[in-house]
């Protein structure tokens, strides 16, 4: 599937002035992306991306973006039979425990999945939020491939520069 539209991120403060660098997942890897894999995960709304900011407990100082997304290919999760097809199940997706298999074994299952995905050509993985109190309708799309032009378009609003200053 293509997206269009609208992407937010809550970041830490110390990546706020590097909205587009991916290196918050890539020094501690994330459920889709193994350490040293830099990717990019956003929400479809607002309230998802405060959902998922505020899964280790009380929200801690954060910095909300927005970007104007054009994604060219994405596999949407909800599609069962598109899981099948590359060895994932709804429930794979939503281990708890896939930090600690990381740790294990140095790739949890969903990391080896996005990986395979990458290999096949995808940009990014439509999924439903796993924040705690997020509902069917949260969702995020995870992004390992982006840039400034299609298929992988992503442009972040800042119409004031008061992340990246303008030259």
């Amino acid at each position: 599937m293509r997206y269009e539209g609208k992407l937010y991120r809550t970041l830490n403060p110390i990546y706020a002035r590097e909205p587009h660098s991916g290196r918050g997942a890539a020094l501690h890897g994330g459920r889709f992306n193994p350490k040293a894999i830099p990717a990019l995960y956003c929400s479809l709304s607002v309230t998802t991306a405060i959902k998922e900011a505020s899964q280790a407990g009380a929200l801690q100082p954060t910095t909300l973006v927005s970007y104007e997304a054009d994604i060219g290919s994405v596999l949407d999760s909800r599609d069962e039979a598109a899981l099948e097809r590359f060895g994932m199940s709804a429930a794979g997706l939503a281990a708890p425990d896939w930090r600690d298999r990381m740790k294990a074994r140095g790739k949890a299952p969903t990391q080896l999945f996005a990986e395979t995905l990458v290999a096949e050509g995808f940009q990014g993985l439509l999924v439903q939020s796993f924040a705690r109190g997020a509902s069917d309708d949260d969702l995020n799309l995870v992004l390992w491939k982006w840039g400034e032009k299609p298929p992988s378009r992503l442009v972040l609003i800042d119409d004031e520069g008061r992340l990246i200053p303008r030259a």
